[in-house]
């Protein structure tokens, strides 16, 4: 595998970039217990820095650098100097002279993670810009699917909801097209971008798209990036664009359901739908863990893995 200094978006990796943070992935999910994970980590402390809430990421990634044997470094913004007027980039600077080794970094601006990688010329992984890349919820996403579906060439995925402000979206788009997934992005023609500015097929009319689909993802509506409702009202939303029980029983009995987090239960998924066998959110949790080790190894501790991998039969 080509050597990342930094994890900021799918979209700069390449395919075999991508195949060989999935097999070191894999390799982790497959073990019977965190215990027995190799310390590649080991005398390296993590910048946890998260400028946004977050339950699912912030806590899997705090897993993932202590399973690795390393030293997680907590920071929250809201109890920080940054009140005081300090900029991000000082802030970064006091915690990399504080001892931190490298930094995962949440940003509510596109764009944040790179200017500080720029900048600091130190590895970042993003944990989420803006609406512009969530890179390690893609290959969580992108490892559940192969889990459950094999090989994802020539399967179909729908992306349904708010595709325009959802960086889990692009994430999705860029990193499942390049595992030869088929997929279509739909939702409210507001909440759409335009045809080709993705990767995939642009198509407002749900229904017409689900008995094809191998798996369907759900997204939220992000309110708190923009400043009125793109529908004209929930109930409009549910109606065409939620998957309801009724909708879900036009999928075929083999396709999968899933959503990144956090659902607004009966806005854009049912509960019944949420809940039923057939779906995979509990797993695309669990699957948090194995893949941002995966991605804190390849980053921070690039030659460990090198040799760790080439020890286990791993093809990174």
């Amino acid at each position: 595998m080509t050597r990342i200094p930094h994890l900021l978006g799918l979209e700069e990796l390449s395919s075999a970039q991508i195949r060989g943070l999935l097999s070191v992935a894999r390799r982790f999910a497959d073990s019977p217990s965190l215990d027995r994970a190799p310390d590649l980590l080991q005398g390296k402390t993590v910048g946890l820095v998260f400028f946004e809430d977050s339950t699912r990421t912030k806590t899997s990634f705090e897993t993932a650098t202590t399973a690795l044997g390393g030293r997680p470094m907590d920071f929250s913004a809201a109890t920080s100097s940054l009140k005081k007027g300090e900029t991000t980039y000082d802030t970064l600077i006091t915690l990399k002279n504080a001892g931190a080794d490298g930094f995962v970094v949440r940003h509510p601006s596109s764009g944040g993670p790179a200017y500080l990688a720029a900048k600091l010329g130190f590895p970042v992984v993003n944990a989420g810009d803006g609406h512009h890349e969530h890179p390690t919820q893609g290959l969580l996403d992108a490892l559940t699917l192969e889990e459950a579906l094999g090989s994802l060439k020539g399967r179909r995925v729908l992306i349904v909801g708010d595709i325009i402000h959802s960086r889990v979206a692009r994430s999705n788009a860029h990193c499942l097209t390049k595992l030869g997934a088929d997929v279509v992005l739909c939702g409210p023609p507001t909440l759409l971008p335009p045809e080709g500015a993705l990767p995939g097929r642009v198509t407002p009319r749900l229904d017409e798209e689900l008995a094809s689909a191998d798996a369907v993802m759900m997204l939220r509506i992000q309110f708190e990036r923009q400043s009125f409702f793109p529908v004209p009202s929930s109930g409009e939303f549910t109606r065409f664009w939620g998957l309801t029980a009724e909708r879900a029983a036009l999928l075929k009995p083999e396709a999968f359901v899933m959503h990144p987090g956090p659902m607004n239960r009966g806005l854009e998924i049912d509960s019944l739908v949420a809940d039923s066998p057939r779906s995979l959110i509990a797993r695309q949790v669990a699957m948090g863990v194995p893949t941002r080790m995966a991605c804190l190894a390849a980053v921070l501790a690039p030659d460990r893995l090198e040799q760790w991998a080439k020890k286990e039969g791993v093809v990174p």
